[in-house]
Parts: structure tokens; C-alpha cells; sequence
């Protein structure tokens, strides 16, 4: 079986993190009987600096032939590099912004998962921390209040500023589907939050939720308001399985669930389209401070391709390799200097790679 794979090494330290992603595919490749094709492609900064711009024609038509993309990481210093020098549309993000929207990803997949090797670094209370979590957040990508129409106004000498959130139907049964659809591959739980109590749009959210829901009796479906799943994910994470909600709620509810991990180092996430295809990458940024000295943490990168075979691939049990690799190498107390600890052995992002594919 051949994985027709575009890559994106990107910026900073994307390049390395990439390179180890690749090789612990091409491991479990030979371990689960696959074989990855690699095609990569130049976007960010990268590409500015070859092309002049963050994201050329060519290079988007290579990711749609693809199967997938895994990417590393976009972006330099803002405050130093010369690509912040040009104009916003010409800046290294925008090639971020314009894949999303020619490959039309629309459901964002955030996990936050605290392995127990790294509870001490999590902020909440032992007693919390100890249950541990697995929670998955889906956020829906491309609508809701930052697509919607805005203005700003002056109307008898007062500024009048307005934002418009609109959902149709369409919009949300399709990331309700891949809401269950990834349930049936966890712990078969979704809790679907909104705002039902004030919004139009939170009520239609909830209920083509619930239609949704019909066709997926293996799965529990709760509703949760926003404002008592923010409190929840710090009173009781261990509770959530999948949570399923719309696009502001979910920037902000896994932006919250990435730091009770305590490490966004080991962050994965992805982005997909309404077929199995998806961009999947870590949830760190480009770190160009670290760039090139081979020290990064390469594991969000690698959970992320784990993510790629599970969904785009439904290659589970290889998925569940690579993931049990890395819990396999935490246990035996390796680490990259961003969560490094007492009694732990320091290694390189080329060396932390090249552990977890020995582990396969």
C-alpha cells in the first residue's frame, strides 16, 4: 500500500521535526506493510525566500493530488525577520491561510493528552492530574463568527463595531459527522457544546447535533454549555472524550485544554476536509530561536503523523504503534530539553526520533 504524502517542512524547526516524522513512518511502514511517498513542497517563509510568495499555484496543486500533508511548522521572528517586512496577504501565514481554504478543511482535531511521565508539569491539582485525560476537541474551521460579516461604523459620533455569526445546517452536519465518526474510534463519547441558552445559532447547532446523533447509536451524546466546559476542563477533563463545537468555542476550549497538558511541545493536530484528506501538523510554532541546533522536540510532529494514519489512512493499528512508542520512551525516561526532568536522560530531536522508530 502506497501513502501518497505531501510534506511541508516550513520554517524554524520544521525541517527537523519533519525529517523525524518521516522516519518513524517509514518504520512503521516496514513493520505494517506500507510504503510512504514523500513529496515535499515549500510554503512560508521557505517559499518566499525561492518564490517571493508563501504559497505558489504548483505547490497547492501537489497537495490535492496527495493523499494527506504533514507540515512542520510556518513563520519566523516578527520582530527581526525580513518576511514580516511585507505587506500582510505576502507574509509567510497567509500560505497557511490560503492551503486551509483551497484544500477545505473545515474540522479542526485538537488532542490534549497528559501522559503521566509529564503529570508533574501539569497546573492542576494532583489529585486531578493523577486521572489523567484523552480528550479530542473538534472545531469547526471555516465559519461562525470570524467568517462572518463585520463593519465598523460611526452613527451620531459613537464607533459601532459588528461582528455576524451565521451557521447554516449544511455547515455543522458535516462536522458533526466527523465528530462521531472519530467518537466510534475512542471511547464513543461526544459532548457537543454551544450556547443554546442565548444564540439562534448555538439552538440549529444543537439541533442537527441531535440528528446526527440518530445515526450513531454506539455513541453517547451529551450538550454542555461553553461556560461550564471551560470550568469542567479544569475541574474534571477526565470526563470528555470528544467535544464538538463551533469555531470561536473551540479556539478558545483547546487553547485552555493545550495547557492543562503542560507541554504544548507534545501537541499534535490536524485538519481535515469533508473525504479523508487532511493537513496534519503540531500545535507549536516555528521556534526560530532553536532553529537548526537539533534540539527540538519532534514527538507532537510524529503524534501528528500518527493522527494522519489513523485518520486519512485508517491505518489504526500502526497509528497506535507509533503512539505507544512514545509512551514507551517517556516511561523509559527519555527527553528533549523542553520537558526534560530530574533523573531523565537529555537527548537530540534526530535522536529522540530515532528512539521512537526503534520502539515500533
Amino acid at each position: 500500500m502506497n501513502l501518497n504524502i505531501t510534506c511541508i517542512p516550513g520554517d524554524g524547526i520544521g525541517p527537523e521535526i519533519v525529517a523525524e516524522a518521516k522516519k518513524v513512518l517509514n518504520r512503521a511502514g516496514e513493520k505494517y506493510g506500507f510504503y510512504p511517498d514523500f513529496t515535499d513542497i515549500l510554503m512560508g517563509g521557505a517559499s518566499i525566500d525561492v518564490h517571493g510568495v508563501p504559497l505558489t499555484e504548483e505547490a497547492v496543486a501537489v497537495a490535492k493530488a496527495a493523499d494527506a500533508v504533514l507540515m512542520g511548522s510556518i513563520g519566523g521572528d516578527t520582530t527581526t525577520s525580513p518576511w514580516y517586512k511585507l505587506p500582510p496577504q505576502n507574509r509567510p501565514e497567509a500560505g497557511l491561510l490560503k492551503i486551509r481554504k483551497e484544500l477545505n478543511l473545515f474540522a479542526n482535531l485538537r488532542p490534549a493528552l497528559l501522559y503521566k511521565e509529564l503529570a508533574a508539569a501539569c497546573p492542576l491539582k494532583e489529585e486531578i492530574s493523577a486521572a489523567g485525560f484523552d480528550i479530542m476537541i473538534m472545531r469547526e474551521l471555516t465559519g461562525g463568527l470570524y467568517f462572518g460579516e463585520r463593519s465598523t461604523v460611526v452613527e451620531g459620533g459613537i464607533r459601532k463595531a459588528t461582528d455576524t455569526l451565521t451557521y447554516d445546517e449544511n455547515e455543522i452536519r458535516r462536522i458533526a459527522i466527523k465528530g462521531f465518526e472519530i467518537a466510534l474510534k475512542r471511547k464513543r463519547k461526544v459532548t457537543s457544546v454551544d450556547k443554546a441558552n442565548v444564540l439562534d445559532s448555538s439552538r440549529l447547532w444543537r439541533k442537527v447535533v441531535e440528528e446526527v446523533a440518530e445515526h450513531y447509536p454506539e455513541v453517547t451524546l451529551e450538550h454542555m454549555l461553553v461556560d461550564n466546559c471551560a470550568m469542567q476542563l479544569v475541574k474534571n477533563p477526565a470526563q470528555f472524550d470528544v467535544i464538538l463545537t463551533e469555531n470561536m468555542f473551540g479556539d478558545i476550549l483547546s487553547d485552555e485544554a493545550s495547557m492543562v497538558t503542560g507541554s504544548i511541545g507534545m501537541l499534535a493536530s490536524a485538519s481535515l476536509n469533508d473525504t479523508k484528506f487532511g493537513l496534519y501538523e503540531p500545535s507549536h510554532g516555528s521556534a526560530p530561536d532553536i532553529a537548526g541546533k537539533n534540539i527540538a522536540n519532534p514527538i507532537a510532529t510524529i503524534l501528528s503523523a500518527a493522527m494522519m494514519l489513523r485518520f486519512s489512512f485508517d491505518l489504526d493499528e500502526a497509528a497506535g504503534a507509533m503512539e505507544a512508542a512514545v509512551k514507551q520512551i517517556l516511561a523509559e525516561g527519555y527527553r528533549t530539553g523542553d520537558i526534560m526532568s530530574d533523573g531523565c536522560k537529555q537527548v537530540s530531536c534526530s535522536e529522540m526520533g530515532s528512539l521512537i522508530a526503534e520502539r515500533i
